[in-house]
Order: structure tokens, then sequence, then C-alpha cells
């Protein structure tokens, strides 16, 4: 998975964050503290005056040249759709709801553990799937080249995890909750430590978890409402595209795809079902490429065309194509076409 991006963008939102930290002086260095000695007057002079009331002792720093690096406790993100937290849970757990197209919600989070695990190139030592419960050998989860981040520059700690998935008894919500059964490292393993290192873990799953889920989405676009096109024929014997969704359906948002395919409508005439438009190919550009925007070529000339939508006898619809003087396309034109429009429907996820 292709993951250099976001933490290509994380570097640099942590680097403007962290401004004048990244590049340090020595500014709060232990020389550049001095006390205040009380005011010393002249040998001719008499020394000032001073109220016992409002006497203060010389101020004494007792600093560490060593700069201490506070950091507050992670917060789990809720970044996946459907996640969320309970506000004053103390563990580190988040919660999923099943999201539309998830057939088996703890089976989802199960494979996004795995996923995780194998991105960390880490196996797990224990696997109970009728438990939930998951196990890891040692891995770091801070890596080495990331330390700099956390204001270190030892070797990176290793941990070992145990992932929890609950489901509830209506199979609509489950939790996810990590806990850290093992540390070794040169850092002391303080409860803020492992607050830390376990939201991490349970980060890492969120973040797979909204990455599967934003795919099967984009899946379920291209699936849902898509006319699957066959070569056929209509009521009359004419080359035909045929359909087996209904009349209504096809007829109310087809000249809307039309429109996508650089179409430009010039009539529709509901009580005949036949639908005029003129098509004129698009012109690509490198930008299109670039921006995954590469519009379809239909393998037709430009020019008018008549589109009859009619109901078949089986209950589905056919769709005749005519050129500008009513003439049925040909079959292997309309082969073609058919070819290149069920593209456009798969590649763009339009709904029809």
């Amino acid at each position: 998975m292709q993951y250099w991006i976001p933490k290509a963008l994380a570097v640099s939102v942590l680097v403007s964050l962290s401004g004048c930290s990244v590049f340090t002086n020595d500014a709060h260095n232990e020389r550049n503290y001095r006390t205040h000695e009380p005011v010393k007057a002249p040998a001719s002079l008499s020394q000032p005056a001073q109220d016992p009331v409002y006497k203060m002792d010389i101020g004494q720093y007792d600093n560490n040249p060593v700069a201490t690096n506070y950091r507050p406790p992670a917060q789990v993100l809720t970044v996946a759709k459907g996640s969320w937290v309970e506000e004053t849970d103390k563990l580190a757990r988040v919660y999923f709801d099943k999201n539309d197209g998830i057939d088996d919600l703890d089976e989802f989070v199960w494979d996004s553990i795995k996923a995780v695990l194998a991105d960390n190139n880490v196996s797990a030592t224990k696997e109970d799937k009728l438990l939930g419960v998951i196990e890891t050998d040692w891995y770091s989860i801070i890596k080495t080249e990331e330390s700099w981040l956390w204001g270190s520059d030892e070797n990176a700690d290793l941990e070992k995890f145990k992932f929890t998935i609950e489901e509830k008894s209506h199979q609509r919500t489950a939790s996810l909750r990590v806990d850290l059964i093992d540390f070794k490292g040169d850092n002391a393993l303080t409860d803020l430590l492992k607050q830390q290192l376990e939201v991490r873990a349970l980060n890492q799953v969120v973040s797979e978890f909204d990455y599967r889920y934003r795919q099967l989405e984009v899946d379920l676009r291209k699936r849902q409402g898509i006319i699957s096109l066959e070569m056929g024929f209509d009521n009359k014997g004419n080359a035909a595209l045929v359909t087996e969704q209904s009349y209504d359906a096809v007829f109310d948002r087809f000249s809307g795809f039309l429109e996508r395919l650089s179409f430009t409508i010039v009539e529709i005439n509901q009580d005949t079902g036949l639908i005029t438009a003129d098509y004129k190919a698009p012109e690509s550009s490198v930008w299109d490429s670039i921006w995954g925007d590469e519009v379809t070529q239909l393998p037709i000339d430009e020019g008018q065309y008549q589109i009859l939508v009619s109901k078949t006898k089986e209950g589905g619809t056919s769709l005749t194509w005519m050129d500008d003087k009513g003439e049925t396309l040909e079959p292997g034109t309309m082969n073609g076409l058919q070819q290149a429009l069920e593209a456009a429907l798969i590649q763009r996820g339009i709904k029809i």
C-alpha cells in the first residue's frame, strides 16, 4: 500500500508546527542565567533604604542543560467513517459502527489489523479469531528514522501489543482495544509512554480501516446503479444495447449519462422514448492523464444521433442507436459502442 504521501504530509505539518524547536540555539543555556544581586552603591554613598517587608531572596536557578521532552497523552484519531470513542474512556479503545457495504464488521476490523502487522513486517504470536484476539511479536511502533520527531536520538524501543475485538450482540458495533503487553528499550516505560504507544498502534489500525473502507466505497459506487449493457435486439429485431433494468430507471437518467460523455442533448421525447443528441469527440490533454480525468473516446463519428429507449418483451430495456437519418448503426459499430459505454460506467462509477 502506498503510504508515502500521507507520511510526507505528516512530516511537513509537524516540521511547520514545531517551528524553532527544530533549529535549536543556546538562548536557554544555564550559562545565560544570572541571579539578581542587590544594588551596590559606591563607597562614597550610602546604601539605599530597603523596606524589609518587601525584601526578596536572591533567585537561585537549578537549570538542567538537557531539555526535558514533555508530551501530552496521545489522542485516538476517529478518522474512519463510523468510528467513535467514549469521552471518559481511559483505555486505548475505539468503536466502529457497521457501514454500508460491510458484510461482517469484526472480520473487516480483523483484516485491518492483519494489514497493519504486514505493513510493519511483524508476525502474530497468537491468533484467536473466535475470541477476536491477536498478540504480536516484537516490533518498533516508532521507527528509528522517526525518532527525531519524538525528541530523541536513542535507538528505537521494541514492543509487543495485544489487539482485542469485541462485537456487540446486534453485530452493528464492534470495539477494538490495544494493550501493550511487553516492552524493552533505553527509555523508561512510564504510564504516559505506555498510553502513547498503545494509542499509536490503535491509530494505525483506524487509518487502515479508513483506507480499506474508502476502497470498498469506490467499488460500491462502481457497482451501484450501473447498467450492465449487453449486445442484443430490440422488439423489431434491430441490433441494440440491452439491460435488465426497467425502462423508467434507464430513460430518466440516460440523458445525464450521455452529457458526461461529450453529448449535447437536443431533444427528449417522453412519449416515444426518443433521445436526440449531438456528439463531439472530447479533446484530451496531458493534464487529464495526470489527474485521472481522461474522457472516454467513443468509437463513433461526430454528429447527431438518435437513441430509442424501449421496453423489451422480457421486461428490460433496449437502446437502439441510429444516425441523424434514422438508420440503425451497424452491429460492428454497436459492439464497439457497447464496450466503450460499459467501460465508462465502470471507470467513473456513474449512477444511471
